[in-house]
């Protein structure tokens, strides 16, 4: 037996993501909607692109808009590994 099957595997720097909240209908799920800028490779202008993210909110305090850090963290369900710091 491998040992490094017995331990468990921990990240050392998860990702952290800034965005705004678009969705807060689920009990303890919110949706983040997080905003970045790529250049693009043959023009260089800067494109707007975004990516929804399901995170764990135990507390159910967010409101529509409201600005959150997200990070990532173990598998919750089949689409949420984020939680709200």
């Amino acid at each position: 037996m491998n040992q490094n099957t017995d331990k468990k595997i921990i990240k050392k720097n998860p990702k952290t993501l800034t965005g705004t909240v678009v969705s807060n209908r689920s009990a303890k799920t919110i949706v983040v909607e997080v905003d970045r800028l790529i250049k693009h490779k043959t023009y260089g202008k800067y494109l707007s692109r975004s990516k929804r993210y399901l995170a764990h909110a135990p507390t159910g305090q967010y409101e529509l808009g409201q600005t959150v850090k997200i990070r990532e963290t173990r598998p919750l369900s089949r689409r949420k590994h984020f939680i709200v710091l």
